[in-house]
């Protein structure tokens, strides 16, 4: 009996150290993002915190009864300071931990472009940059399917108003490498 309590415990010791060594950010990921196109890079520059920098196409459509409709298509370049929070928390549960699966806050600062618009009759969107804390979490799948939502209240600044405005973010995609 003391040989199975032993062997167990050592068991238990090798999977809870196991888990520990693997509850930290990658330090460096690739991913492909197809619901909004776009390509990101997550830097991991400590055990729970990482630079998240994203290059992407935006899009829209707006309508007007006399003038018609139009798609707009617009560049945004978004970065985030996230701090992964749970990561222990799931590797001793046993989950996923990999390519920064777990929940995160963070501060983000999105730049989006001057629009490109598919009826001349509409006048193009202005470039605005919006800032603010965000809440989130990744997880990638099997195939290295990746999901990512983040939601928090921002700041909006314009040349012609500054105003507060929700953000979401929601990215389905895939992680590039191992």
């Amino acid at each position: 009996m003391k040989k199975k309590f032993l062997l167990f415990s050592i068991l238990l010791a090798f999977t809870t150290l196991q888990a520990q060594d693997n509850a930290a950010v990658e330090k460096s990921q690739f991913k492909i993002n197809v619901l909004v196109p776009g390509i990101v890079y997550e830097h991991g520059f400590s055990d729970k915190n990482t630079l998240y920098s994203e290059v992407s196409l935006g899009f829209g459509y707006r309508s007007h009864s006399f003038i018609g409709s139009t798609w707009d298509f617009y560049p945004v370049i978004n970065e985030q300071f996230r701090h992964y929070y749970n990561l222990e928390k799931r590797a001793a549960k046993g989950k996923v931990t990999a390519h920064n699966s777990g929940g995160f806050v963070a501060f983000t600062a999105a730049y989006f472009f001057e629009s490109s618009t598919t009826n001349d009759s509409f006048a193009k969107t202005i470039p605005s940059l919006t800032v603010g804390p965000v809440w989130g979490f990744e997880r990638t799948y099997k195939g290295n399917f990746n999901l990512g939502l983040n939601l928090g209240i921002g700041y909006n600044m314009d040349k012609f108003e500054d105003e507060f405005t929700l953000i979401a973010n929601f990215s389905l995609g895939w992680v590039i490498g191992k």
